[in-house]
C-alpha cells in the first residue's frame, strides 16, 4: 500500500518596494518559485510643503500588500511554513505598538490594515541637511550618517516636531512594521541589516551607540530590538490570507541584501542591481572586519550580510529614478503644449530611440539626487551640439550615466583586483530597459549575466527556506 504524499511546502517571500510590492511563493524542496504577484502602491504623497521631504502612505503599500497575497493560490498558502519580509532600509515609520493595525475579515481571509501610525519617511527624504548632519554626535560605527537613516530622521523630529514624535512607541521600517504586526508584537525587533542602515549602530558589536545617545537626549525607547540577519522575530498569532496561525516570521532583511542572495552564486560574482537606484557589489573575505571610523567621503560601503560577513557596496542614490525623472520632465513639458501621453509610452518611446542610437559623443551626469559621499553633487548635460539633440542621443546618453556614474564609484579595476569574474545583473530597471542594460556591458570589461527570479523577494524566501 502506497503512503499518502506529503503536500509541498512553500516559504512565502515579501518584498516592501520604493514603489511596488511583490510576494512569491517559494516551493520549499526544489527552491523554484510557485507563484508570485506584484502590483505599484501609489503610496508616494501629494507634493510636500518642502520639496525635501519623501514620504509615503503605510495605508496604500498595505492595501496594494493584500492585493498581492489575495491573488496567491489560496491552497498553496495553507502550506506556508516560513514567511520573510524584506524592504528599503533606510526608512523609518512609528506606531503605537499593539494599537498599530486593525485586523479584519474572518477565516482564511484574515489580513490587516494600518492604524495609528506616521507616514512612511523614506530613504529618498531629504529635511536633513550637512549642516543638521555634521551638528549630531558623531557615531560609533564605520558607516556614515546620511539622511534618510531612521536614526537621523528621530533626530530632526525630536527637534523640529516633537509633540508628533511623542505620539508613537515603537519605531522601525515599513517591513519591520509588517513583522511586528503578523507576530502581535508589542516592540519591534530588527535585524542588523536594518539597524545598519539606521546610524549609530555598531555591525561588529551588534548593539546601538547608547553612549552616545543618551546624552543627546534620543528617545531611547524608540530602538528596535536587534538580531542577527536570518534570526525569526516570532510567529504568526492569526491567520492571515490563509496562512496558518504559529508560521515562523522572520526578522525583516534589506532588500539589497536579498536580491544578492538570490543571484551570488559564488564569491567570483559581484552583483549589479538597478532598480529605482542601483548598487553594485561583492563579498569581502569572511575574515574581513570594517574599521570603527567611517569615511564619509568613501563611494564604498560595507553592508552586513549574513553570518557575520560584509559586502562592498557602491550604493548610487541615482538608478531608474533618473530615467523615471527623465520621463516625468517630458510628459509635463507636453501637457503644457496640451498633449496627452502615458509615461509608459514615453518610456518605451525612448527606449525605442535610443536603441536606435548606438552611441552619442553627449554627456550627461544624471546625479540629481547627489550622492551620499557628495551630497552637494548635482546632475550635469555637456558636450552639447545640434548633432546630438535627438530623444535616441539624450535617452542613449542619460542610461550611460548612470553606469559612469556606479563605474565612478567602483571602477571595473577595483573588481578585478578581488578576483571578480562575472557581473550578475538584477533590478526592474536593469530587466526592462535594453539600453541600460548595453550600457552595463560597455561600462564594465567583465561578462555579465542577467539572473532568472533575481529579485529580493526570492531572495528573502531564499534565506528563511535554507535556515528552516
Amino acid at each position: 500500500m502506497a503512503l499518502p504524499v506529503a503536500p509541498p511546502r512553500y516559504v512565502l517571500g515579501i518584498d516592501l518596494g520604493t514603489t511596488s510590492v511583490k510576494a512569491v511563493l517559494l516551493e520549499s524542496g526544489s527552491r523554484t518559485v510557485a507563484g508570485s504577484s506584484a502590483a505599484p502602491t501609489g503610496a508616494a504623497g501629494s507634493a510636500a510643503a518642502d520639496p525635501r521631504f519623501k514620504e509615503q502612505d503605510p495605508v496604500r503599500i498595505l492595501h496594494t500588500l493584500n492585493q498581492c497575497m489575495s491573488s496567491l493560490p489560496r491552497e498553496k498558502l495553507r502550506n506556508v511554513v516560513c514567511v520573510g519580509v524584506s524592504g528599503q532600509m533606510h526608512g523609518i515609520m512609528l506606531w503605537r505598538a499593539m494599537a498599530g493595525c486593525e485586523w479584519y475579515g474572518a477565516d482564511a481571509g484574515r489580513m490587516f490594515r494600518p492604524k495609528d501610525v506616521s507616514q512612511l519617511i523614506t530613504w529618498q527624504d531629504g529635511r536633513c541637511s550637512d549642516d543638521f548632519l555634521s551638528a549630531l554626535p558623531q557615531p560609533d560605527s564605520h558607516i556614515s550618517l546620511a539622511t534618510g537613516f531612521g536614526c537621523t530622521t528621530i533626530f530632526w523630529l525630536l527637534r523640529h516636531q516633537p509633540a508628533y514624535l511623542q505620539q508613537f512607541g515603537v519605531a522601525g521600517t515599513i517591513h519591520d512594521y509588517v513583522v511586528s504586526m503578523l507576530c502581535g508584537l508589542e516592540n519591534c525587533v530588527m535585524s542588523v541589516q536594518n539597524a545598519a542602515g539606521w546610524g549609530y549602530f555598531n555591525t561588529v558589536t551588534g548593539r546601538w551607540n547608547l553612549d552616545i545617545l543618551r546624552p543627546a537626549a534620543f528617545p531611547l525607547h524608540l530602538l528596535p530590538e536587534p538580531v542577527d540577519a536570518g534570526a525569526l522575530a516570532g510567529r504568526t498569532f492569526s491567520v492571515w490570507h490563509g496562512i496558518p496561525a504559529g508560521t515562523p516570521v522572520g526578522a525583516a532583511l534589506g532588500d539589497f541584501q536579498c536580491s544578492v542572495y538570490s543571484c551570488m552564486s559564488s564569491r567570483d560574482d559581484a552583483v549589479l542591481n538597478v532598480s529605482t537606484s542601483a548598487q553594485l557589489t561583492f563579498a569581502m573575505p569572511p575574515d574581513f572586519t570594517p574599521g570603527s571610523v567611517p569615511d564619509a567621503r568613501s563611494a564604498v560601503s560595507y553592508f552586513p550580510y549574513f553570518d557575520g560577513s560584509y559586502l562592498a557596496v557602491a550604493a548610487a542614490l541615482n538608478g531608474g529614478n533618473a530615467v523615471a525623472a527623465f520621463v516625468g520632465m517630458l510628459n509635463e513639458w507636453m501637457k503644457e503644449f496640451g498633449l496627452e501621453l502615458s509615461e509608459s509610452s514615453i518610456y518605451s518611446r525612448l527606449i525605442q530611440s535610443a536603441l536606435q542610437q548606438s552611441s552619442t559623443d553627449l554627456r550627461v551626469t544624471p546625479t540629481i539626487l547627489g550622492e551620499r559621499h557628495d551630497s552637494a553633487r548635482l546632475g550635469l548635460v555637456c558636450n552639447i551640439s545640434p548633432a546630438n539633440l535627438s530623444l535616441g542621443h539624450v535617452t542613449r546618453a542619460l542610461c550611460r550615466g548612470i553606469l559612469d556614474n556606479v563605474a565612478a564609484m567602483m571602477p571595473a579595476h577595483m573588481l578585478q583586483e578581488v578576483g571578480v569574474k562575472r557581473i550578475v545583473g538584477s533590478g526592474s530597471a536593469l530587466s526592462r530597459n535594453e539600453v541600460l542594460r548595453q550600457e552595463v556591458e560597455r561600462a564594465f570589461p567583465l561578462p555579465v549575466v542577467y539572473g532568472r527570479d533575481v529579485d529580493s523577494a526570492v531572495g528573502v524566501a531564499m534565506v528563511f527556506n535554507d535556515r528552516i
